[in-house]
């Protein structure tokens, strides 16, 4: 029973994803033709670097954490 809701879920994500394309697709099809400006391009750089260092920043603590035995249960010997 488990694999079957297993592939349920799959089916539901794959649809969900293909709906979103579509609209996307629809959407972009729709813009016409539109510029951006210096402060557009400069916003959109520095908000990509920002959230490649938060990410960068948080799978690092969360390296550190795993390495130094803070996500160890308290009590268990290794």
């Amino acid at each position: 029973m488990k694999r079957l809701t297993t592939w349920i879920a799959v089916g539901f994500a794959v649809a969900i994803v293909a709906i979103v394309a579509a609209v996307s697709i629809v959407n972009w099809g729709s813009v016409q033709n539109t510029g951006i400006s210096l402060n557009g391009w400069i916003a959109l750089i520095l908000g990509a670097l920002a959230t490649l260092a938060v990410g960068i920043g948080l799978m690092t603590l969360a390296f550190i954490s795993s390495r130094r035995g803070y996500d160890d249960q308290p009590g268990k010997d290794r």
